[in-house]
Protein backbone atom coordinates (compact mmCIF):
# COMPACT_ATOMS: atom_id res chain seq x y z
CA UNK A 1 0.00 0.00 0.00
CA UNK A 2 3.00 2.34 -0.23
CA UNK A 3 1.63 3.85 -3.45
CA UNK A 4 -1.96 4.01 -2.18
CA UNK A 5 -2.13 7.75 -1.65
CA UNK A 6 -0.32 8.50 -4.90
CA UNK A 7 -2.66 6.20 -6.81
CA UNK A 8 -5.73 7.85 -5.27
CA UNK A 9 -4.46 11.31 -6.11
CA UNK A 10 -3.79 10.24 -9.70
CA UNK A 11 -7.29 8.77 -10.01
CA UNK A 12 -8.91 11.92 -8.60
CA UNK A 13 -6.80 14.14 -10.85
CA UNK A 14 -7.67 11.96 -13.84
CA UNK A 15 -11.42 12.20 -13.12
CA UNK A 16 -11.16 15.96 -12.79
CA UNK A 17 -9.19 16.21 -16.04
CA UNK A 18 -11.73 13.91 -17.77
CA UNK A 19 -14.71 16.04 -16.72
CA UNK A 20 -12.99 19.26 -17.73
CA UNK A 21 -11.84 17.75 -21.04
CA UNK A 22 -15.35 16.47 -21.84
CA UNK A 23 -16.85 19.85 -21.05
CA UNK A 24 -14.27 21.61 -23.22
CA UNK A 25 -14.82 19.13 -26.05
CA UNK A 26 -18.57 19.81 -26.05
CA UNK A 27 -17.86 23.52 -25.75
CA UNK A 28 -15.47 23.46 -28.71
CA UNK A 29 -17.98 21.48 -30.77
CA UNK A 30 -20.68 24.02 -29.91
CA UNK A 31 -18.37 26.87 -30.83
CA UNK A 32 -17.68 25.17 -34.15
CA UNK A 33 -21.44 24.86 -34.72
CA UNK A 34 -21.87 28.52 -33.88
CA UNK A 35 -19.21 29.47 -36.39
CA UNK A 36 -20.80 27.26 -39.03
CA UNK A 37 -24.18 28.85 -38.30
CA UNK A 38 -22.61 32.28 -38.57
CA UNK A 39 -21.08 31.40 -41.93
CA UNK A 40 -24.42 29.99 -43.08
CA UNK A 41 -26.18 33.20 -42.04
CA UNK A 42 -23.67 35.33 -43.97
CA UNK A 43 -24.07 33.03 -46.98
CA UNK A 44 -27.84 33.38 -46.83
CA UNK A 45 -27.47 37.15 -46.77
CA UNK A 46 -25.22 36.98 -49.84
CA UNK A 47 -27.66 34.69 -51.66
CA UNK A 48 -30.62 36.97 -50.90
CA UNK A 49 -28.61 40.05 -51.94
CA UNK A 50 -27.54 38.37 -55.21
CA UNK A 51 -31.14 37.30 -55.91
CA UNK A 52 -32.38 40.83 -55.23
CA UNK A 53 -29.77 42.31 -57.58
CA UNK A 54 -30.71 39.84 -60.33
CA UNK A 55 -34.39 40.57 -59.80
CA UNK A 56 -33.58 44.29 -59.97
CA UNK A 57 -31.91 43.78 -63.37
CA UNK A 58 -35.00 41.96 -64.69
CA UNK A 59 -37.16 44.80 -63.38
CA UNK A 60 -34.80 47.32 -65.03
CA UNK A 61 -35.19 45.54 -68.38
CA UNK A 62 -38.99 45.67 -68.01
CA UNK A 63 -38.92 49.32 -66.86
CA UNK A 64 -36.68 50.38 -69.75
CA UNK A 65 -38.96 48.53 -72.13
CA UNK A 66 -42.11 50.22 -70.81
CA UNK A 67 -40.44 53.64 -70.74
CA UNK A 68 -39.46 53.40 -74.40
CA UNK A 69 -42.94 52.25 -75.39
CA UNK A 70 -44.47 55.09 -73.43
CA UNK A 71 -42.24 57.92 -74.78
CA UNK A 72 -40.55 56.59 -77.86
CA UNK A 73 -37.32 58.18 -76.69
CA UNK A 74 -34.11 56.26 -77.35
CA UNK A 75 -32.60 57.45 -74.04
CA UNK A 76 -35.10 55.30 -72.19
CA UNK A 77 -33.48 52.22 -73.75
CA UNK A 78 -30.28 52.80 -71.76
CA UNK A 79 -31.76 51.10 -68.69
CA UNK A 80 -33.00 48.24 -70.87
CA UNK A 81 -29.60 47.68 -72.45
CA UNK A 82 -27.66 47.91 -69.14
CA UNK A 83 -29.97 45.37 -67.55
CA UNK A 84 -29.46 42.91 -70.40
CA UNK A 85 -25.70 43.35 -70.30
CA UNK A 86 -25.36 42.76 -66.55
CA UNK A 87 -27.90 39.96 -66.24
CA UNK A 88 -25.67 36.99 -67.33
CA UNK A 89 -22.90 37.82 -64.84
CA UNK A 90 -25.34 38.34 -61.99
CA UNK A 91 -27.13 35.09 -62.82
CA UNK A 92 -23.77 33.29 -62.77
CA UNK A 93 -22.96 34.87 -59.37
CA UNK A 94 -26.27 33.67 -57.94
CA UNK A 95 -25.70 30.15 -59.27
CA UNK A 96 -22.20 30.11 -57.76
CA UNK A 97 -23.56 31.04 -54.35
CA UNK A 98 -26.21 28.28 -54.39
CA UNK A 99 -24.04 25.65 -56.11
CA UNK A 100 -23.94 23.49 -52.93
CA UNK A 101 -27.78 23.32 -52.83
CA UNK A 102 -29.18 21.40 -55.79
CA UNK A 103 -32.71 22.63 -55.20
CA UNK A 104 -31.75 26.28 -55.07
CA UNK A 105 -29.31 25.83 -57.97
CA UNK A 106 -32.19 24.53 -60.04
CA UNK A 107 -34.27 27.59 -59.08
CA UNK A 108 -31.42 29.95 -60.02
CA UNK A 109 -30.96 28.27 -63.40
CA UNK A 110 -34.69 28.38 -64.05
CA UNK A 111 -34.69 32.10 -63.24
CA UNK A 112 -31.84 32.68 -65.68
CA UNK A 113 -33.59 30.62 -68.35
CA UNK A 114 -36.90 32.45 -67.89
CA UNK A 115 -35.21 35.87 -67.78
CA UNK A 116 -33.17 35.07 -70.92
CA UNK A 117 -36.32 33.74 -72.63
CA UNK A 118 -38.23 36.86 -71.64
CA UNK A 119 -35.55 39.10 -73.13
CA UNK A 120 -34.94 37.00 -76.23
CA UNK A 121 -38.48 35.90 -77.07
CA UNK A 122 -40.52 38.84 -75.89
CA UNK A 123 -38.71 42.04 -74.91
CA UNK A 124 -36.20 42.24 -77.81
CA UNK A 125 -38.80 41.55 -80.56
CA UNK A 126 -41.13 44.09 -78.91
CA UNK A 127 -38.45 46.81 -78.92
CA UNK A 128 -37.55 46.05 -82.54
CA UNK A 129 -41.25 46.34 -83.47
CA UNK A 130 -41.49 49.63 -81.55
CA UNK A 131 -38.55 51.04 -83.45
CA UNK A 132 -40.42 50.35 -86.71
CA UNK A 133 -44.01 50.97 -85.60
CA UNK A 134 -44.55 52.37 -82.12
CA UNK A 135 -48.31 51.95 -82.29
CA UNK A 136 -48.14 48.31 -83.26
CA UNK A 137 -45.68 47.71 -80.46
CA UNK A 138 -47.98 49.39 -77.97
CA UNK A 139 -50.86 47.22 -79.13
CA UNK A 140 -48.68 44.13 -78.75
CA UNK A 141 -47.56 45.26 -75.28
CA UNK A 142 -51.16 45.68 -74.23
CA UNK A 143 -51.47 41.90 -74.17
CA UNK A 144 -50.82 40.13 -70.86
CA UNK A 145 -47.91 37.97 -72.07
CA UNK A 146 -45.14 40.28 -70.74
CA UNK A 147 -46.82 40.73 -67.38
CA UNK A 148 -47.36 36.98 -67.16
CA UNK A 149 -43.70 36.28 -67.86
CA UNK A 150 -42.49 38.89 -65.34
CA UNK A 151 -44.89 37.59 -62.67
CA UNK A 152 -43.61 34.08 -63.25
CA UNK A 153 -40.00 35.24 -62.91
CA UNK A 154 -40.79 37.15 -59.71
CA UNK A 155 -42.58 34.13 -58.29
CA UNK A 156 -39.43 32.11 -58.93
CA UNK A 157 -37.40 34.77 -57.14
CA UNK A 158 -39.85 34.63 -54.22
CA UNK A 159 -39.48 30.84 -54.01
CA UNK A 160 -35.69 31.11 -54.09
CA UNK A 161 -35.57 33.83 -51.42
CA UNK A 162 -38.18 31.99 -49.33
CA UNK A 163 -36.17 28.78 -49.45
CA UNK A 164 -33.07 30.73 -48.44
CA UNK A 165 -34.98 32.35 -45.57
CA UNK A 166 -36.10 28.94 -44.39
CA UNK A 167 -32.48 27.78 -44.40
CA UNK A 168 -31.46 30.93 -42.51
CA UNK A 169 -34.17 30.33 -39.89
CA UNK A 170 -33.08 26.70 -39.56
CA UNK A 171 -29.49 27.90 -39.18
CA UNK A 172 -30.57 30.34 -36.47
CA UNK A 173 -32.34 27.50 -34.67
CA UNK A 174 -29.19 25.40 -34.91
CA UNK A 175 -27.13 28.35 -33.72
CA UNK A 176 -29.43 28.82 -30.72
CA UNK A 177 -29.27 25.13 -29.93
CA UNK A 178 -25.51 25.18 -30.22
CA UNK A 179 -25.33 28.20 -27.90
CA UNK A 180 -27.56 26.53 -25.33
CA UNK A 181 -25.51 23.37 -25.65
CA UNK A 182 -22.32 25.36 -25.10
CA UNK A 183 -23.79 27.05 -22.02
CA UNK A 184 -25.03 23.71 -20.67
CA UNK A 185 -21.64 22.10 -21.33
CA UNK A 186 -19.81 24.95 -19.60
CA UNK A 187 -22.20 24.90 -16.64
CA UNK A 188 -22.03 21.10 -16.37
CA UNK A 189 -18.25 21.13 -16.61
CA UNK A 190 -17.97 23.90 -14.05
CA UNK A 191 -20.41 22.23 -11.66
CA UNK A 192 -18.72 18.85 -12.09
CA UNK A 193 -15.31 20.41 -11.55
CA UNK A 194 -16.48 22.20 -8.41
CA UNK A 195 -18.04 19.00 -7.05
CA UNK A 196 -14.91 16.97 -7.80
CA UNK A 197 -12.68 19.67 -6.32
CA UNK A 198 -14.82 19.80 -3.16
CA UNK A 199 -14.83 16.00 -2.89
CA UNK A 200 -11.10 15.83 -3.60
CA UNK A 201 -10.41 18.58 -1.07
CA UNK A 202 -12.49 16.77 1.54
CA UNK A 203 -10.69 13.54 0.75
CA UNK A 204 -7.29 15.19 1.06
CA UNK A 205 -8.38 16.84 4.32
CA UNK A 206 -9.46 13.49 5.72
CA UNK A 207 -6.60 11.27 4.55
CA UNK A 208 -3.71 13.77 4.32
CA UNK A 209 -4.24 17.12 6.01
CA UNK A 210 -5.91 15.74 9.15
CA UNK A 211 -3.31 13.00 9.73
CA UNK A 212 -0.45 15.41 8.96
CA UNK A 213 -1.86 17.86 11.50
CA UNK A 214 -2.04 15.05 14.06
CA UNK A 215 1.54 14.11 13.25
CA UNK A 216 2.58 17.77 13.63
CA UNK A 217 0.79 18.04 16.99
CA UNK A 218 2.35 14.83 18.24
CA UNK A 219 5.77 15.91 16.95
CA UNK A 220 5.37 19.16 18.90
CA UNK A 221 4.52 17.17 22.03
CA UNK A 222 7.49 14.89 21.35
CA UNK A 223 9.78 17.90 20.94
CA UNK A 224 8.43 19.26 24.22
CA UNK A 225 9.54 16.11 26.05
CA UNK A 226 6.34 14.05 26.00
CA UNK A 227 7.83 10.83 24.71
CA UNK A 228 4.56 9.00 25.41
CA UNK A 229 2.88 10.75 22.46
CA UNK A 230 1.46 8.21 20.01
CA UNK A 231 -0.56 8.36 16.79
CA UNK A 232 -3.53 6.11 15.97
CA UNK A 233 -2.37 3.85 13.15
CA UNK A 234 -5.52 3.86 11.03
CA UNK A 235 -4.40 5.56 7.79
CA UNK A 236 -3.28 3.82 4.62
CA UNK A 237 -0.59 4.44 2.06
CA UNK A 238 2.20 6.87 2.78
CA UNK A 239 0.33 8.48 5.69
CA UNK A 240 0.00 5.09 7.37
CA UNK A 241 3.73 4.55 6.90
CA UNK A 242 4.34 7.99 8.43
CA UNK A 243 2.15 7.17 11.47
CA UNK A 244 3.84 3.84 12.07
CA UNK A 245 7.30 5.35 11.61
CA UNK A 246 6.46 8.16 14.05
CA UNK A 247 5.26 5.69 16.69
CA UNK A 248 8.35 3.53 16.17
CA UNK A 249 10.58 6.58 16.58
CA UNK A 250 8.67 7.73 19.69
CA UNK A 251 8.90 4.27 21.27
CA UNK A 252 12.62 4.15 20.51
CA UNK A 253 13.16 7.61 22.03
CA UNK A 254 11.13 6.68 25.10
CA UNK A 255 13.08 3.45 25.54
CA UNK A 256 16.35 5.35 25.18
CA UNK A 257 15.22 8.00 27.66
CA UNK A 258 14.07 5.38 30.16
CA UNK A 259 17.37 3.58 29.80
CA UNK A 260 19.29 6.85 30.17
CA UNK A 261 17.22 7.87 33.20
CA UNK A 262 17.78 4.48 34.81
CA UNK A 263 21.48 4.73 34.07
CA UNK A 264 21.70 8.25 35.55
CA UNK A 265 19.78 7.12 38.62
CA UNK A 266 22.15 4.19 39.09
CA UNK A 267 25.15 6.49 38.70
CA UNK A 268 23.78 8.99 41.23
CA UNK A 269 22.89 6.18 43.66
CA UNK A 270 26.36 4.63 43.26
CA UNK A 271 27.98 8.03 43.83
CA UNK A 272 25.87 8.62 46.94
CA UNK A 273 26.75 5.18 48.28
CA UNK A 274 30.44 5.85 47.62
CA UNK A 275 30.22 9.22 49.41
CA UNK A 276 28.40 7.61 52.33
CA UNK A 277 31.03 4.86 52.53
CA UNK A 278 33.85 7.40 52.44
CA UNK A 279 32.10 9.46 55.13
CA UNK A 280 31.63 6.38 57.29
CA UNK A 281 35.24 5.28 56.78
CA UNK A 282 36.48 8.73 57.75
CA UNK A 283 34.17 8.89 60.77
CA UNK A 284 34.76 5.37 62.02
CA UNK A 285 38.40 5.13 60.98
CA UNK A 286 40.64 8.17 60.73
CA UNK A 287 38.45 10.45 62.84
CA UNK A 288 38.22 7.93 65.70
CA UNK A 289 41.95 7.33 65.54
CA UNK A 290 42.64 11.06 65.78
CA UNK A 291 40.27 11.36 68.77
CA UNK A 292 41.96 8.37 70.49
CA UNK A 293 45.38 9.88 69.81
CA UNK A 294 44.27 13.21 71.29
CA UNK A 295 43.00 11.47 74.43
CA UNK A 296 46.27 9.55 74.81
CA UNK A 297 48.25 12.76 74.45
CA UNK A 298 46.16 14.42 77.15
CA UNK A 299 46.91 11.48 79.44
CA UNK A 300 50.58 11.88 78.66
CA UNK A 301 50.30 15.64 79.22
CA UNK A 302 48.85 15.10 82.68
CA UNK A 303 51.89 13.08 83.83
CA UNK A 304 54.59 14.84 81.87
CA UNK A 305 57.16 17.34 83.24
CA UNK A 306 56.27 21.03 82.98
CA UNK A 307 58.77 21.64 80.19
CA UNK A 308 56.78 19.16 77.95
CA UNK A 309 53.31 20.46 78.76
CA UNK A 310 53.41 23.35 76.28
CA UNK A 311 54.52 21.24 73.27
CA UNK A 312 51.99 18.54 74.15
CA UNK A 313 49.20 21.08 74.51
CA UNK A 314 50.04 22.45 71.03
CA UNK A 315 50.03 18.98 69.55
CA UNK A 316 46.68 18.21 71.19
CA UNK A 317 45.17 21.45 69.84
CA UNK A 318 46.48 20.59 66.37
CA UNK A 319 44.88 17.15 66.59
CA UNK A 320 41.56 18.65 67.73
CA UNK A 321 41.70 21.10 64.81
CA UNK A 322 42.49 18.32 62.37
CA UNK A 323 39.61 16.30 63.84
CA UNK A 324 37.23 19.24 63.36
CA UNK A 325 38.46 19.77 59.78
CA UNK A 326 38.02 16.08 59.08
CA UNK A 327 34.51 16.21 60.58
CA UNK A 328 33.60 19.14 58.28
CA UNK A 329 35.12 17.32 55.33
CA UNK A 330 33.15 14.18 56.03
CA UNK A 331 29.98 16.24 56.51
CA UNK A 332 30.53 17.73 53.05
CA UNK A 333 31.01 14.32 51.53
CA UNK A 334 27.81 12.97 53.05
CA UNK A 335 26.09 14.61 56.01
CA UNK A 336 25.56 12.11 58.78
CA UNK A 337 22.70 14.20 60.14
CA UNK A 338 20.77 13.56 56.93
CA UNK A 339 20.89 9.82 57.49
CA UNK A 340 20.19 10.14 61.23
CA UNK A 341 17.68 13.01 61.51
CA UNK A 342 16.15 13.26 58.05
CA UNK A 343 15.75 16.16 55.65
CA UNK A 344 14.27 18.81 58.04
CA UNK A 345 17.14 18.41 60.53
CA UNK A 346 19.77 18.45 57.77
CA UNK A 347 18.29 21.62 56.23
CA UNK A 348 18.17 23.36 59.62
CA UNK A 349 21.84 22.48 60.10
CA UNK A 350 22.62 24.01 56.68
CA UNK A 351 20.66 27.16 57.60
CA UNK A 352 22.59 27.54 60.87
CA UNK A 353 25.95 27.22 59.14
CA UNK A 354 25.01 29.55 56.25
CA UNK A 355 26.91 32.83 55.97
CA UNK A 356 23.66 34.48 54.76
CA UNK A 357 20.56 34.55 57.01
CA UNK A 358 18.10 31.87 55.96
CA UNK A 359 14.31 31.83 56.37
CA UNK A 360 13.48 28.13 56.28
CA UNK A 361 10.07 26.50 55.77
CA UNK A 362 9.97 22.71 55.68
CA UNK A 363 6.63 20.85 55.45
CA UNK A 364 7.71 17.23 55.12
CA UNK A 365 5.86 15.12 57.71
CA UNK A 366 7.77 11.86 57.13
CA UNK A 367 10.99 10.51 55.80
CA UNK A 368 11.45 10.62 52.05
CA UNK A 369 13.31 8.22 49.76
CA UNK A 370 17.01 8.55 50.43
CA UNK A 371 17.93 9.69 46.94
CA UNK A 372 15.31 12.47 47.10
CA UNK A 373 16.57 13.70 50.49
CA UNK A 374 20.17 13.69 49.27
CA UNK A 375 19.23 15.59 46.09
CA UNK A 376 17.29 18.27 48.00
CA UNK A 377 20.07 18.62 50.56
CA UNK A 378 22.74 19.24 47.94
CA UNK A 379 20.49 21.61 45.93
CA UNK A 380 19.94 23.76 49.02
CA UNK A 381 23.59 23.51 50.01
CA UNK A 382 24.80 24.65 46.58
CA UNK A 383 22.22 27.45 46.44
CA UNK A 384 23.27 28.78 49.87
CA UNK A 385 26.94 28.59 48.89
CA UNK A 386 26.27 30.53 45.67
CA UNK A 387 24.23 33.12 47.56
CA UNK A 388 27.09 33.65 49.99
CA UNK A 389 29.87 33.73 47.38
CA UNK A 390 28.32 35.50 44.40
CA UNK A 391 24.84 36.90 45.01
CA UNK A 392 25.65 39.55 47.65
CA UNK A 393 22.29 38.63 49.19
CA UNK A 394 21.01 39.79 52.58
CA UNK A 395 18.54 36.91 53.07
CA UNK A 396 17.67 33.59 51.48
CA UNK A 397 14.18 32.06 51.56
CA UNK A 398 14.08 28.26 51.44
CA UNK A 399 10.76 26.44 51.19
CA UNK A 400 10.24 22.68 50.93
CA UNK A 401 6.74 21.20 50.65
CA UNK A 402 5.29 17.82 49.84
CA UNK A 403 2.15 17.93 47.69
CA UNK A 404 0.34 15.35 45.53
CA UNK A 405 3.12 12.82 45.62
CA UNK A 406 5.81 15.33 44.64
CA UNK A 407 8.35 17.40 46.52
CA UNK A 408 8.48 21.11 45.68
CA UNK A 409 11.60 23.06 46.54
CA UNK A 410 12.08 26.82 46.20
CA UNK A 411 15.23 28.81 47.04
CA UNK A 412 15.11 32.59 46.53
CA UNK A 413 17.67 35.25 47.43
CA UNK A 414 17.52 39.04 47.12
CA UNK A 415 20.97 39.36 45.58
CA UNK A 416 22.26 40.85 42.36
CA UNK A 417 21.00 38.04 40.08
CA UNK A 418 22.59 37.11 36.78
CA UNK A 419 23.23 33.46 37.69
CA UNK A 420 23.18 30.91 34.83
CA UNK A 421 23.65 27.17 34.83
CA UNK A 422 25.96 27.47 31.80
CA UNK A 423 28.59 29.30 33.89
CA UNK A 424 28.44 27.16 37.02
CA UNK A 425 29.50 23.56 37.23
CA UNK A 426 27.78 23.28 40.62
CA UNK A 427 24.38 24.21 39.18
CA UNK A 428 24.90 21.88 36.24
CA UNK A 429 25.67 19.03 38.65
CA UNK A 430 22.53 19.78 40.67
CA UNK A 431 20.36 19.86 37.54
CA UNK A 432 21.82 16.52 36.44
CA UNK A 433 21.15 15.05 39.91
CA UNK A 434 17.51 16.21 39.95
CA UNK A 435 16.81 15.19 36.35
CA UNK A 436 18.29 11.77 37.08
CA UNK A 437 15.38 11.34 39.51
CA UNK A 438 12.91 12.40 36.77
CA UNK A 439 12.62 15.83 38.35
CA UNK A 440 12.86 19.35 36.94
CA UNK A 441 14.89 22.43 37.85
CA UNK A 442 14.08 26.00 36.77
CA UNK A 443 16.41 28.91 37.47
CA UNK A 444 15.30 32.54 37.10
CA UNK A 445 17.96 35.15 37.80
CA UNK A 446 17.24 38.54 36.21
CA UNK A 447 20.00 41.05 36.84
CA UNK A 448 19.28 43.14 39.91
CA UNK A 449 16.28 41.07 41.03
CA UNK A 450 17.85 38.12 42.80
CA UNK A 451 17.87 34.46 41.94
CA UNK A 452 15.05 31.92 42.26
CA UNK A 453 15.69 28.20 41.97
CA UNK A 454 12.66 25.91 41.78
CA UNK A 455 12.96 22.12 41.79
CA UNK A 456 10.23 19.53 41.52
CA UNK A 457 10.85 15.85 42.23
CA UNK A 458 8.58 12.81 42.20
CA UNK A 459 8.34 10.85 45.46
CA UNK A 460 8.04 7.09 45.44
CA UNK A 461 5.52 6.37 48.22
CA UNK A 462 6.66 3.63 50.60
Amino acid sequence: MKAGLTRRMLIASGLLALVISAAFAVLLASVADLRASERSARHSEEVVAAANRLERLVVDVEAGERGFLATGQDSRLELWRNGQAALPDQAAELQRLVADNPEQLGMARQIETDATSYIRDYSTPLIETAMRDLGAARSQAASSEGARRIDAIRAEFDRLVGAEHEQAVAGQHRSGAAGRQAIAAAATGLAGSVVLIVVFTGYLSRVVIGPVRRVAAMADRLAGGDLGARLPERSVGEIGVLERSFNTMARSLQANRDELAASRTRIVAAADQARRRIERDLHDGVQQQLVSLALELRAVEASSPPELSAPLAGAIDALVGATDDLRELSRGIHPAILSEGGLPAALRALARRSAVPVELTVEVPERLPEQVEVAVYYVVSEALTNAAKHAEASVVHVEVRKHDGRLHLSVHDDGIGGATAEHGSGLIGLIDRVEALDGTVDIASPVGEGTTLVADLPIEEP
